[in-house]
Order: C-alpha cells, then structure tokens, then sequence
C-alpha cells in the first residue's frame, strides 16, 4: 500500500482480514447471481403481472445497464469519499432494491427496483475489487483476486440453476427475498473493512459523470438492440451514435478538468492497457459460447435442457477450480502475463475446435473444446484485476477497478450482441426470412424444414465461431506485446554521439 493512501485505522489482523475477504466474495458471489439468473422468472412474472416482453426484458436489461454504465463513476467515487462507505451504500440499495422487487405489484415497479439494484451492483463491484486492492499485497493479492474469480464463476455460472431452483420451489418473490437476505450478511461485514480514500480529495466531476452515463446509456441501449433489430436499425443507429458521441466528448472533457472521473493517464500506460484488452478478450472468448451453446445443443444437437445444462459444466465447473491454481502458478514465479498469454490461447483453441460441431455428430465431442474453454477463463479471470491494480498507484485503485469492470461487462454485451447478429444474418442469407432466422437463432428449428435449418444453423455457428478464434489470437499477442516490461533506453556515450 503506498504511503499517499489515506487509511482511516490499523488492520485488525487475520479475524479482519478474513471477515473483509469473505464480505467481499459473499458481493461477489450473489450480485453476478441476480445478474445471470432472473431471466428464469420471466415466464412466472409474466402470468402474475403481466407487462409487454420489452417491459419484462427491463427486468433484465435494466439490471445489467445501470450496472454497466455506473461501475467507473462508483470506483471513482470511492477513491474520493471511502471505499468502504461507496461499497456499503452500494450493499444497501441493492438489498433494499432487491426486497422492492420481491414486493412489486406491477412491471414498472418491478423494473425500476431493478435497475436502482443494477446501480447497487456498480458500487458493490467496482469498490468490492478497490478493497480487496487496498487491504492485499503482493503474492495474498494474487489469491485473493483468484478466489474473487472462482466466485463470479460459481455465480454466473450457476445463478439460472440456482434461480430456477427458487422459483420453481417458492415462487419468483422468494429468489429476489433470498438474494436480499445474501444483501444483509455482506453488509453485516462490512464494519471489518478498513475505510480509504485518496490521499488528496478532488472535487467530484459532475460534467464528466453526466457525459459518460448517458454515453454508456446510448450506446449499451443500441447495441443491445441489435439482435432484436439489426444494426441498421434507425434506433440502434441513432442510439449507439448518440452515445459514442457523448464518450468522444466524454473523453475531451476529461483532459480539460483538474479532478477526472477517468484519468486517462490509466490508458496512458501500455501494461495496464494489455490487462484492459485481457478482460475484453475473455467476455469474447466465452461469452457466445456459454449463452449461445446451449440453444444449439438443445435445436440441432437434440438434447434436452437438461442434458444441454450437464454439458456445459464441462465449461464452468473449471471456472471454479482453475483461479486459485493459477495464482498458485504465478506465485511460484510463473510470469502472470506467460499465464494469460496460454489461457487466451486456449480461448482461440476451442473456439476453432468447435468449429467441427456438426448437427449428426455425437455431441460429447464437444467436451475437449468445452473444457479448454473452461481452462483458459479459469486461469485467467483471476489473474486479470490483481495484475492490473499492481500497475496503478492507491490514489486510483478504485478508478481502475470501476474501469476494469466497465470493459469486461461492456464486453459482454458487445459480444452477446456481435454473436448473436452474426448467427440471425448467416442463417437469413440462407433462408432469406430474418423473422425465420431470428427463432433458428434461439434454437427453435420450427418454422421450416428442421434437417435445412439445423444445416444453416449450424453453418451460422462456424462463421461465429472461426471469427472469436481469429480475434483471440490476434488479441493474445497484443495481450503479450502490451504487458511485456519495456526495453530500458540505450543511452549513447560520448564517443558514440559523435559518430
């Protein structure tokens, strides 16, 4: 911890250390968790309150939007006020919000205590990884980012499983009054952390916050539409480009003004770009894969849901084993970025391996490439963030944590929605009906000949799949290239000079 961080106590030793430590994870585990697994309650929360699908998918999308489009604000905010304040304010409106969604008697209600838990998230996230930065150093760093990775696995991975459980057990209100009660436990711990904020406390940037919400609100809005409209589509168009616009000037703002949301001195070093572009290359690697895969294995490869969900364990189970292993690796004196260098490469391996899937062929084919997906997110998700933070002085740790987290769920939702776009054109160029393509592309091979249809939704896959692999190799090397220690300057001798 560097001597400028302003620390509001002494460390209580391990009992605090350990009780900060599983706070955290306990954040980090239930907040993915609601992310992942609400989409399971729509159909119960349709028949009870009814609502349009644009209005039930806000329960959704508002979730992950305010949580996109906040973290970076959230992480900058701590570094001024605390840490430890902004996370535990974070805590309260996510729990409060989530009890309001457990109480709502209408879809409005339900999807405006959505999105206020979706900005509960931002703070929870952002700041949960500033604290972990601000209490770990060297080595226990590592492993505590590497525990950090296996638990927003586990809650990704398995929150539809645990959701569906809850609500077809109890009911959908149940699933959102458990995720409150997690709430109350995080913030029961909270008092163990150690408060911090920046040595020196600027003055908060109202110009570049305002700017940089509403350019992250336009642009995830539009390319969230996408595969519901397509990229021509004049709201998608308008959207998106309204808020590239607004970030552009976002950006221009930011070099102007003596206190920043984002000082973009952060980008200025190449290392921590190289971790930014690692974080990024991990949601592309990945994310068509775990939420696509599974409508294919169920429309053309003729598994049942279930049989679809045992598959792919193959993938996330080692997201939950692989993290702690790596940081063991690194520890050992494994270069970090050798390490991330390997699992991308195995990210471009297994997307290239799936590739041969094929609609007549035995599906636990897929289990190598689905395990080397798995390796390569294991070892490498944990790493990410305790790599990144090293490069970044105690002043901007909460910065760079709410921007780490605002590229990787960006990621996702670009990636989502380039996955998804590219499967909806290639299968609408064989069929030449895109409302036709759009259900192929969410496994229902109804609306024609399902043999014809299973070839171009297949053929659409490879197409996806043969690009993520392209980009994940081209991505590694700049991953490697960027992280690598700069070359010392030769500084000529005299002599030399005058040659």
């Amino acid at each position: 911890m560097s001597a400028s961080e302003r620390v509001s106590d002494t460390p209580g030793g391990p009992v605090r250390t350990a009780l900060t430590l599983g706070g955290v994870l306990i954040g980090f585990l239930v907040v993915p968790m609601a992310m992942s697994g609400t989409s399971v309650a729509l159909p119960e929360i349709s028949a009870e309150l009814g609502g349009s699908g644009a209005a039930l998918q806000w329960v959704v999308t508002g979730y992950f939007l305010a949580a996109t489009c906040l973290m970076l604000v959230a992480g900058s905010l701590g570094d001024r006020v605390g840490r430890r304040l902004v996370f535990a304010a974070g805590v309260v409106v996510w729990t409060l919000s989530t009890l309001g969604a457990a109480l709502s008697g209408d879809v409005l209600l339900l999807d405006t205590a959505r999105t206020l838990s979706g900005v509960g998230a931002a703070a929870v996230l952002a700041c949960g990884g500033a604290i972990l930065a601000s209490t770990f150093t060297g080595p226990a760093r590592t492993r505590a980012f590497g525990a950090v990775g296996a638990v927003v696995g586990t809650g990704l991975a398995f929150g539809p499983t645990v959701a569906g459980w809850l609500v077809g057990t109890f009911g959908w209100r149940a699933m959102f009054a458990v995720f409150a009660a997690a709430g109350l436990v995080v913030l029961a711990g909270t008092p163990a952390m150690r408060e911090s904020t920046a040595s020196v406390r600027p003055r908060f940037d109202l110009t570049g916050t305002l700017l940089f919400v509403t350019g992250m609100v336009g642009l995830m809005f539009g390319v969230n539409r996408v595969s519901q409209a397509g990229w021509g589509d004049p709201v998608v168009l308008a959207s998106a480009g309204v808020g590239a616009l607004l970030l552009v000037a976002f950006a221009v703002v930011q070099r102007r003004v003596a206190d920043p949301v984002l000082d973009l001195g952060l980008v200025g070093d190449r290392r921590f770009v190289g971790w930014l572009l690692a974080a990024v290359t991990l949601a592309f690697g990945t994310v068509g894969v775990l939420v696509y895969l599974p409508t294919w294995l169920q429309g053309a490869g003729g598994l049942s849901a279930q049989e679809a969900g045992a598959l792919m364990l193959v993938m996330t189970v080692p997201v939950l084993l692989v993290p702690p292993l790596a940081g063991q690796v690194v520890a050992r004196g494994v270069p970090a970025r050798v390490v991330v260098g390997i699992a991308v490469g195995c990210l471009a391996a297994g997307n290239a391996w799936l590739v041969g899937l094929s609609p007549g062929g035995a599906v636990l084919t897929l289990a190598g490439p689905l395990l080397l997906l798995g390796l390569g997110n294991g070892a490498a998700v944990g790493l990410i963030d305790a790599q990144a933070l090293d490069l970044v002085d105690a002043d901007r740790v909460g910065m760079a944590s709410g921007l780490l987290n605002t590229m990787r769920s960006a990621a996702n939702t670009v990636a989502l929605a380039v996955f998804g776009a590219v499967l909806v054109t290639v299968v609408q160029a064989g069929t030449g009906d895109r409302e036709l393509a759009g259900r192929v592309a969410l496994g229902d091979l109804s609306g024609g000949d399902a043999g014809y249809l299973a070839e171009q939704y297949t053929a659409a896959w490879r197409v996806g799949l043969g690009l993520v692999a392209g980009l994940c190799v081209l991505a590694g090397a700049a991953v490697l290239y960027l992280t690598s220690r700069a070359r010392p300057a030769v500084v000529p001798t005299e002599e030399e000079s005058h040659l």
